[in-house]
């Protein structure tokens, strides 16, 4: 996933679940913070410095890698479904 705050390996840079965690979060509040920030990155504490830097200095080239991202994601997901088939 290419985001601000979303590391290579699929972590999540917020708060909540690093150095502010606390057992009071229930799974919603995980949950809607989570969403909160892939709606709304956080240039200001990258996990991914490409993808903020973009995000800060080009947001129309950011919005492009988004789209791509997405792209190959349902490529894959339609590849794995015809493997899947072919094998049945």
């Amino acid at each position: 996933m290419f985001h601000p705050n979303i590391y290579m390996d699929g972590n999540i840079c917020i708060d909540i679940l690093q150095k502010h965690w606390s057992p009071i979060y229930d799974i919603s509040a995980i949950l809607t913070s989570i969403q909160s920030l892939l709606s709304d990155p956080n240039p200001n504490s990258p996990a991914n410095q490409e993808a903020a830097l973009l995000f800060v200095e080009n947001r129309i080239e950011y919005n492009r890698r988004i789209k791509n991202c997405v792209k190959e994601s349902f490529n894959f997901i339609e590849q794995k479904a015809e493997e899947d088939a072919e094998k049945s």
